[in-house]
């Protein structure tokens, strides 16, 4: 169904309609298929407040060239498009979201260009990289954190965490604090309080941002 943004209403989504079923029915599915978790089908909060502090600070992307990666059904991408980033990349491992970002553009009538596969460890060609909701696993937070930090040598990265128990707890600058409703189907309250944490390069002497253990409680 297509729906539009809870903070940002001008953009429109193609979104699952009712929750529980479609990810209780995707469940049994994957594990016979071997495929990925429908990330794409909902609008995370990382993703909605990224889109809307693009809106609100336009400047960030203008003009510039923007990696939105793990980017879903390309919420934050499409932002970056309307607020006149000179181009935008939106890369997933999932083909599925590939083609949800491709629906969600033409819906809005915006130019976005998807990247299929592990974007990881590739020479950073970005002015600025968007990653909304990222840090839920431990293993792909291990993956992905010191590439980033590598990246914040040289550009804007900024992680949007609605209190994902892997996010990092040092190596970043809070930007922003953006309350965004959600879904009971998917979250545990009502909205959730995302933090816009821009990561900072890593000093030569220290490693990257932590993403060990122990992690306090979601």
């Amino acid at each position: 169904m297509l729906s539009a943004s809870v903070l940002q209403p001008g953009l429109l989504l193609h979104l699952a309609t009712e929750l529980t079923p479609l990810w209780l029915a995707t469940e049994s599915f994957l594990e016979q298929h071997d495929m990925a978790p429908p990330f794409w089908a909902f609008a995370w909060p990382g993703g909605e407040a990224l889109a809307h502090y693009i809106a609100a600070h336009p400047e960030l992307v203008r003009g510039k060239s923007v990696l939105d990666f793990a980017a879903g059904g390309g919420i934050a991408a499409l932002a970056c498009a309307r607020a006149g980033a000179s181009s935008v990349e939106a890369a997933e491992i999932d083909p599925l979201a590939v083609v949800a970002m491709r629906l969600n553009a033409r819906a809005n009538h915006l130019a976005i260009q998807p990247y299929l596969g592990d974007i990881v460890g590739a020479e950073c060609r970005w002015d600025v990289i968007l990653c909304g909701d990222v840090c839920y696993e431990a293993q792909m937070t291990r993956h992905i954190l010191p590439w980033l930090a590598r990246c914040a040598t040289h550009i804007p990265v900024i992680i949007a965490d609605p209190g994902r128990r892997y996010a990092p707890r040092e190596g970043f600058e809070r930007i922003a604090e953006i309350e965004v409703p959600t879904s009971l189907e998917l979250e545990d309250s009502a909205s959730r309080r995302v933090s816009l944490l821009r990561l900072l390069a890593p000093k030569p002497t220290h490693s990257p941002p932590s993403v060990d253990g122990p992690w306090p409680r979601d």
